[in-house]
């Protein structure tokens, strides 16, 4: 069972980074604005920060 828990953190880790990525490389490349970026990208961040916070 704790294995399974890490290996669920380490995907919502790699999910985050990843997301976060993808959306600096579309606002980079003008495919969508930094506002944009900035929303999602904090949503993203807070859903993980949030569930890291609850775990503890």
């Amino acid at each position: 069972m704790k294995q399974n828990l890490a290996n669920l953190i380490k995907v919502k880790t790699i999910v985050t980074l990843a997301v976060t990525a993808v959306f600096a490389v579309l606002s980079l490349t003008g495919k969508i604005t930094p506002d944009n970026v900035m929303v999602i990208v904090s949503m993203v961040v807070s859903f993980y920060f949030g569930t890291q916070h609850e775990k503890n």
